[in-house]
This record gives C-alpha cells, structure tokens and sequence, in this order.
C-alpha cells in the first residue's frame, strides 16, 4: 500500500480524478475502518486539487454529521431538509450548484465558499453520506467533477 499520491504535473482535472481514482482503492484497499478511509480520502481530494474544502456528512441520529474533512471549521449537523447537503440526501442525486449565494436555503458554513457539489454515497439503496466539495470560486465545478466523483461515492460505498 502506497501512501502517497503520485498525479502526473499539467495533468488535465480528468486525468487527474483517472490517476487518483485508482491509488485511493490502493490505498484504502484492506482497510476496515472508516474513519481512517474517509480521512485518507478527504487528505487527497485537497491534496490533488486544492479544493477549498472537502469533507463527508454522515448520517446519524436522522442528520447529517460532520466526518473527516480538510479545510476551515465546518457546520457540525446539517438537517436533511437543509442546504445543498440536504438537498443532495432528500434528492438521492449529486447537486451542482454554481453560486452558492443563488441556492435557495443555502448554509453558509463560511462566507469564502463561492460554489459546491455535493455527491450522495449509497448503501443498499439508502444514503449513507454525502461528500461535499466547495470552492472558493464561481462555477468551479463541471460535469467531469460530477462523473469522478460519483465513481469515488462508489467505491466509499464500500466502506459502509
């Protein structure tokens, strides 16, 4: 098991998720506990894309809570019916929103955030947690981020 992330310079965002996709199943490949994946994961999100922030809400206690995350303090529980987060767990489908301040019931977990997306991990046809992905710019996220990172909500269903 590597335990670094080794992504080839002036790699295309594509290039950079089909690099990193397969070195993160090495990496949390064998590994049983899900807070040590999770952190793994979260450490080369940021890592490799430098991403604002980056983190998992799990569901607990019927909310989402804050797991392992890179970046500023964050909200620590989300309800299902609020913001972008829940909005991705009421809807069991990824949310790509542009601008943040144009979301209707959008959190402001920190005013730096400009735009997210916001993925939903399922198991057993239920969400068990949702990766949420913001930037510090507008329009920071594309349907490539959308199709990478719902193939990594794949392989974190793995670990639930």
């Amino acid at each position: 098991m590597a335990e670094t992330i080794a992504i080839s310079p002036n790699s295309t965002k594509a290039e950079k998720y089909e690099q990193l996709l397969p070195q993160l199943e090495a990496l949390t490949s064998g590994e049983t506990d899900l807070t040590a994946n999770l952190a793994n994961t979260m450490a080369a999100l940021k890592e490799v894309f430098n991403f604002f922030w980056v983190g998992a809400y799990l569901v607990k206690e019927e909310q989402l809570v804050l797991g392992p995350f890179q970046g500023p303090v964050a909200c620590t529980r989300i309800a299902f019916n609020r913001g972008v987060c829940g909005a991705c767990y009421t809807r069991h489908e990824t949310v790509l929103v542009p601008d943040v301040e144009a979301f209707p019931g959008h959190i402001a977990c920190s005013s730096a955030s400009k735009s997210e997306i916001v993925v939903p991990v399922f198991k057993n046809d239920a969400v068990v947690m949702v990766l949420d992905v913001d930037s510090d710019k507008l329009d920071d996220f594309d349907e490539t981020d959308k199709i990478y990172l719902e193939k990594l909500a794949g392989l974190m269903s793995s670990w639930f």
